[in-house]
């Protein structure tokens, strides 16, 4: 009977649990997805997008900055992204004369390329699989404390081996929570420069109002190269571009580096996710962005320079509202425990697999515990952090500990340090804002966090303050010298360590360290601990999910979850259908813009040349055979953060248009993927082609490329 309720169970739950369009697979591993891909409409072979023997598709693909992905498009190294993948740069280069951000930049001339410091490029030259190296020693007997001595000491020697005489660099990477390794062999390149950018009316039109949401009507790309020994990098391999464009039901895949994903969670980690932490992050990000928006509105220099800080946290508060709705209306929990259920059922049909269920089972105990540690950790960095002055003065926490014995050299070395800190610091900061950021977030971090259990900082607030928070706000503000460039540089030119105590005096310096000193001391060693429960745990619940879904699930193949590694996901062209009477179409055009166009919203502004263009339809090449210019299309491909910037192909391995977004409703597929809402956002290729072409007149880019009419 047992048997037969745990088949029927499998039966039930197969539907959630097996997608075409689901998975992040690793490109070295493709042969086995190979003949799926194929009758799904694929035109090429394994062998085409990951090859060790000759060049392939991975050769032009690369960790873009270490957050985004980026292809190489021309056989001179240059590099598609999307717009906010370089905004920081873009931004970086702007000024109130050459306001890229606004205007856009377009290089010319590979002279007027712009160099940018500290931007690298990685490419995955080749990986193996090192799991039997990695896990030698270890045996059913070894604890959880010896294993991971054992395997930080066998990964050493790997690499230290592997590294000898290897002109790449190495790493080895853990996939399916610890139950395999791999090692990856890496070229690092440095020198990237920007090449050209759209202003942000098309690289970022719609703005935090459409970010995650479909239809998106959005330009988002950006264009940089890769120069080796001062010249523009030859590739081994760049893609091809189609101007065939897609039609419904077209195979994709996407090729990229998404970042992280937590498919496997047991159901007490996402619903303290979805109900407990979350909505935290969302409610104070709301307040901290409405204070931005109300002096971004009034200043257009208060606009330019908190630009990247408001994309930065605008970003994660609008997906984190779609993770939280997403879940419920799932019932993602509840499916998560419907799982389980049938794990557990498993478990006990033999003696063998009960520390499968044991490790189930210890999760609940284990989070219970760990909520205290995470939500203070939350504040802290949500809340208290937010504080612009007070991130700052974390910068200077390590000069307050300088002694008369404290080396000259190294008293230099930080003064340095500090003097570019400053200068970054104070080119970006409106004092204002950030006074009535502390005055709202102090106020929300006193009043959730427990007065046992929270920096002192808070607690001098009621007994210095008598409770009043804008009076500390107005102290902390009033005293400090962290306010001012002339002050700090003034400060810095004469240190000396007998002014070590002034600056430990420093009302922004004592609030900083009074909350850093909680959490290493109350909070960092306990999550330590609490995390490391949990990752002993789920190691073994992934390992018994192993072994349990190829038997009773026998048409799902399991893949391991993103971790910035290189991976391939493919899936159809199509629109989708959210809610009941909602149905969306798979392409957006020029058109949608004009219709969302509002002059007095500068997410909705349409430039002046795009308007011309769009009058006289001078499309050029790029328009569909519809006559239109598509915009944006959308696709059942697995992505998340980390793809960003990824090529969109087809079924010959030929170049779409870059991945940039999904859909609101399926964000939760970090967590747990549902194929009918979750949807990979991506911008045609011809639009990108049509704004540098038509738009910017930068031929010298289009005549670089090799395009498929």
């Amino acid at each position: 009977m047992k048997k037969t309720l745990l088949t029927l169970t499998a039966i039930i739950l197969c539907s959630t649990l097996v997608s075409a369009d689901e998975g992040m697979w690793i490109p070295a591993l493709l042969q086995r997805n190979e003949a799926d891909m194929q009758a799904m409409g694929m035109k090429i072979t394994a062998d085409d997008i990951f090859s060790i023997n000759h060049s392939s598709m991975k050769d032009a693909v690369v960790l873009f900055g270490g957050g985004c992905t980026a292809e190489i498009v021309s056989d001179q190294g240059l590099l598609l992204t999307n717009h906010h993948c370089g905004f920081d740069w873009i931004q970086k280069h702007s000024t109130i004369e050459h306001d890229y951000l606004t205007d856009g930049f377009w290089a010319m001339t590979l002279e007027e390329e712009l160099p940018c410091p500290g931007l690298t490029a990685k490419m995955l030259r080749y990986m193996e699989d090192v799991t039997d190296k990695v896990l030698v020693g270890i045996t059913d007997q070894t604890t959880d404390d010896e294993r991971a001595k054992i395997i930080a000491e066998n990964i050493k020697n790997i690499k230290e081996s592997a590294q000898k005489d290897n002109k790449y660099k190495v790493t080895i990477e853990s996939f399916y929570i610890g139950n395999q390794y791999f090692l990856m062999y890496n070229e690092i390149f440095d020198d990237i420069r920007m090449v050209g950018a759209p202003p942000s009316n098309i690289g970022k039109f719609g703005g935090d109002t459409d970010n995650w949401v479909w239809p998106r009507h959005t330009g988002d790309f950006s264009i940089f190269r890769i120069y080796k020994d001062g010249k523009p990098y030859k590739p081994d391999y760049h893609f091809t571009i189609s101007l065939k464009g897609v039609q419904e039901g077209d195979f994709t895949f996407v090729f990229g580096y998404p970042a992280r994903t937590n498919e496997y969670l047991p159901a007490v980690a996402v619903d303290q996710e979805a109900n407990v932490v979350y909505p935290v992050v969302v409610d104070l990000r709301t307040q901290i962005l409405d204070i931005y928006n109300k002096y971004q509105e009034k200043d257009p220099k208060v606009r330019l320079q908190y630009a990247s800080k408001h994309a930065g946290l605008g970003n994660g508060w609008k997906k984190w509202m779609g993770v939280i709705e997403g879940i419920r209306n799932f019932n993602g929990i509840e499916k998560k425990k419907a799982f389980e259920e049938a794990y557990i059922n498993w478990c006990q049909e033999t003696r063998a697999r009960m520390k499968y269920m044991h490790a189930l089972r210890d999760f609940d105990p284990v989070y219970e515990e760990y909520e205290k540690y995470r939500m203070a950790t939350t504040y802290l960095t949500e809340a208290g952090l937010s504080i612009e002055l007070l991130d700052f003065a974390a910068n200077f926490a390590k000069l307050a500990e300088v002694t008369k014995d404290t080396p000259q050299e190294e008293i230099d070395e930080q003064i340095n340090d500090l003097r570019q800190a400053t200068t970054v610091f104070f080119k970006d900061y409106y004092q204002p804002i950030d006074e009535e950021v502390a005055l709202t977030m102090l106020t929300a971090y006193r009043a959730n966090q427990p007065e046992d259990f929270r920096p002192e900082i808070l607690n001098e607030i009621d007994k210095k303050f008598k409770g009043d928070v804008k009076a500390y706000v107005d102290y902390l503000f009033g005293k400090t010298i962290l306010t001012s460039e002339e002050k700090v540089n003034k400060f810095l030119d004469e240190f000396k360590p007998s002014k070590v105590k002034k600056l430990a005096k420093d009302p922004a310096v004592v609030a900083v360290n009074s909350m850093m000193d909680f959490y290493v001391e109350n909070v960092m060693p306990k999550s330590r601990e609490c995390n490391t429960k949990i990752n002993n745990l789920r190691r073994v619940y992934m390992e018994g999910q192993m072994k349990m879904i190829p038997e009773v699930y026998p048409e799902k193949r399991l893949y391991p979850d993103a971790n910035f590694t290189l991976r391939v996901t493919y899936g159809k062209v199509g629109g989708f259908k959210p809610k009941d009477a909602v149905t969306y179409g798979y392409f957006t055009t020029l058109d949608g813009i004009m219709q969302k166009e509002n002059p007095d919203i500068y997410d909705y502004v349409v430039t002046d040349r795009l308007h011309e263009l769009y009058d006289a339809k001078d499309y050029g090449r790029y328009a569909d055979k519809d006559g239109t210019m598509h915009v944006a299309f959308i696709a059942g491909n697995h992505t998340t953060g980390g793809n960003s910037g990824s090529p969109i192909l087809n079924a010959e391995g030929k170049l779409l248009g870059l991945n940039f977004d999904r859909t609101w409703e399926g964000t939760m597929s970090d967590l747990i993927y549902d194929p009918s809402i979750c949807k990979n956002i991506s911008v045609d290729i011809r639009y990108v082609l049509f704004l540098i072409d038509k738009y910017a007149g930068c031929t010298r880019l289009i005549d670089e490329m090799t395009i498929d009419e």
